[in-house]
Order: C-alpha cells, then sequence, then structure tokens
C-alpha cells in the first residue's frame, strides 16, 4: 500500500441545527499496513443515512457518539486490498462499517463477505441491509400489517419507507406514500405499486391525506415527525400501530417547538384509539437478519419489490451529500461512490 493515499473525512465540530462544511475536516493520510491478523479495506460504497445526524451530537442516545477529530459513520462496501488475515484474502468483497474513509484498516471484526453473484454489492448498504432489515423488521413486529388494513408511509420513495410499502402490499394492505414532490410521489406509485402517494409539499396536504385514507389508518410508519405526523393523528383507527424509526423533521432542531403543546392531543388520542407507537431500532431484531435476507432476496428476484439507488461520486462529496439528505433532496438510497466497482 505503499505510496497511496487516504483520505479520511472527520467531524470537526458539533453542529447548531443543520450541519455546515465547516462541521467537517478532510484528511489524507497515508494508507495504512496491515500487521499480522489485519486487512485493509478500499471502500468502493459509503452509505448515507439520516441517523448519522444524531451521531454527530454529544448527547446520550442508543450509539456512542462520534467524536471530535473521529472518522465519521458509516457502513460501507469495500474490496480487500492487502490481508493478513486468516480468514479475508486480497480481492474479496466485504461489508463493515468502516465510516467515511477511502481505506480502512481493520481486524476483521464486523466484516462479513458479499456473494457478488446474488445481487449488486451496493445493496448491502440499502434495500438488502440495514435500510431494508429496518422496514422488514419493524413493519412485521411492530405493524403487524393485516389484509385489507390500510398503511400510511413517510418518507415513501426513500430507503426504508419504499420497502415498507412494498411489503405492506406483499400483505395485502392498501399504502399510502407520503413523499416531498410530484416526481417521487409518482415514482412511488407507478413504479413500487403504491394505492396512491401525497406530496407533503402541497397547501392542502393534510385533507388530501384525509381523502386518501376514507376508513382510516391501521398503521403509520414514522420516519419524519413535524407536520406530517400531525396530519395522520386525526385519521388513527382503533389499535392503529405506530412503528417509530426517525423523527427526520426535527434532527436539525435546537430547541423545543414554539408552537402550542399539542402533547395532550396526542395523548387523548392514544387513550381514545388505544394506540400502539413503538420506536425500535434495527439492532432489536438482529435474530431475524437470515430470515430477512432469504424472504427480501426472493421478493426481489420475483420482481415483487424494487429498488432505487441515488449515487453520488467522490467521498470528498459525503458531507455536502449529508446536507441534502437532511433536507430531502436524494431520490431512493442515498450512497457515495468512493471508487470504481470491480463487480460491474
Amino acid at each position: 500500500m505503499t505510496g497511496k493515499t487516504n483520505l479520511r473525512i472527520l467531524l470537526a465540530a458539533r453542529p447548531e441545527g443543520a450541519p455546515k462544511e465547516s462541521d467537517f475536516v478532510l484528511e489524507e493520510t497515508p494508507v495504512p499496513e496491515p500487521a499480522v491478523g489485519e486487512l485493509v479495506m478500499r471502500t468502493i460504497y459509503l452509505s448515507l443515512d439520516p441517523y448519522m445526524r444524531g451521531r454527530m451530537n454529544a448527547a446520550k442516545s442508543y450509539a456512542r457518539p462520534v467524536g471530535i477529530g473521529e472518522v465519521m459513520t458509516g457502513g460501507a462496501v469495500g474490496q480487500v486490498a492487502a490481508s493478513k488475515h486468516p480468514k479475508f484474502s486480497e480481492g474479496d468483497i466485504v461489508f463493515g462499517n468502516t465510516g467515511w474513509q477511502s481505506y480502512a484498516l481493520s481486524n476483521g471484526k464486523g466484516l462479513r463477505k458479499l456473494d457478488c453473484a446474488e445481487a449488486p454489492i451496493s445493496t448491502a448498504l440499502g434495500i438488502l441491509g440495514m435500510p431494508g432489515m429496518t422496514a422488514y423488521t419493524g413493519l412485521l413486529n411492530i405493524g403487524q400489517p393485516k389484509e385489507g388494513e390500510t398503511l400510511v408511509v413517510a418518507a415513501a420513495s426513500g430507503a426504508v419507507g419504499s420497502a415498507v410499502g412494498q411489503i405492506a402490499k406483499i400483505k395485502a394492505c392498501r399504502v399510502i406514500g407520503i413523499a416531498g414532490s410530484p416526481e417521487k410521489c409518482r415514482f412511488v406509485i407507478d413504479d413500487l405499486g403504491f394505492d396512491d402517494c401525497i406530496n407533503h409539499r402541497e397547501p392542502d396536504f393534510a385533507e388530501k391525506l384525509a381523502e386518501a385514507c376514507p376508513e382510516g389508518v391501521d398503521i403509520y410508519w414514522e420516519n419524519v415527525g413535524g407536520a406530517v405526523f400531525e396530519a395522520v393523528v386525526p385519521l388513527f383507527n382503533y389499535f392503529a400501530r405506530v412503528p417509530v424509526c426517525g423523527l427526520i423533521a426535527h434532527y436539525n432542531a435546537t430547541g423545543l417547538p414554539g408552537a402550542p403543546d399539542k402533547t395532550p392531543l396526542l395523548m387523548r388520542a392514544v387513550l381514545s384509539n388505544r394506540l400502539k407507537i413503538q420506536g425500535f431500532i434495527v439492532w432489536d431484531f438482529a435474530k431475524q437478519e437470515r430470515e430477512f435476507q432469504k424472504a427480501m432476496g426472493g421478493w426481489i428476484r420475483d420482481g415483487r419489490v424494487k429498488y432505487r439507488e441515488d449515487f453520488i461520486d467522490g467521498l470528498e462529496n459525503a458531507p455536502k451529500a449529508l446536507m441534502g439528505l437532511l433536507r430531502g433532496e436524494n431520490f431512493g438510497k442515498l450512497v457515495i461512490r468512493a471508487s470504481p466497482d470491480p463487480t460491474l
């Protein structure tokens, strides 16, 4: 690895509100040499996901925050460039949480080899990775869809939301998506097969959502919060279920909202409609990973589940891409293409 350069993107400051470029620093270092029991992975694809905004904060959460001066966290698919590890050989394609860097030194812990013949290797970051498993486990364990029920899913064209809606259709539900543009709504209906999709940026969004759910809402997949959630609350049926995997509308908030406190209205709905609202992290259901891989892989092969990826070239563009993701600018699973894919 002598003579090659490793680009690393470090957290430079805790953001106040929306992240900005000065919250990151790009650093060039020599590519590390593996010792016995180690390997070096060249990053091919880096996943960008909303949860990364939370890792930039110092507040206590379900995972340790990224430290100032540390490499930004993130899942990546790469190729073993050099190995002195008994279980990994040069050329192996692997997945691991190796962060925002073009080369990563690893002792092999947390890495898994990918079957390049099964699916494009980028899907290990999306439909066959954490986002897809989030949709599968959260919907089936918490949402518990039943034939004929109505499911509403926010961020319906995104990596998680698109999978949630398609799984719900497989389970014979009526599925209403919510997205942020006419183009995204057309994709959700025409390509993914949802029954309807409402643009949350329209001034009459709440009215249109109610019209699309004449029999109310039995399952609401929450990954947005804010005004979208407020529009869904009046539509809940008795015993509706609300899996909560994200709140992207609030990730950049610097304090509590100044609007009237609507907590009493929500709690009244919880009580009167006997709602089940449950937050979860995908690895709460880690034991179901093989089950998910088998089911989702089969649905993709059968054409029952489709996916869309949004590629941005260049690791150095990851900070801007994350900022855009938090504004809803991506269309599909957002992936940084850090280097050429040898499987294509």
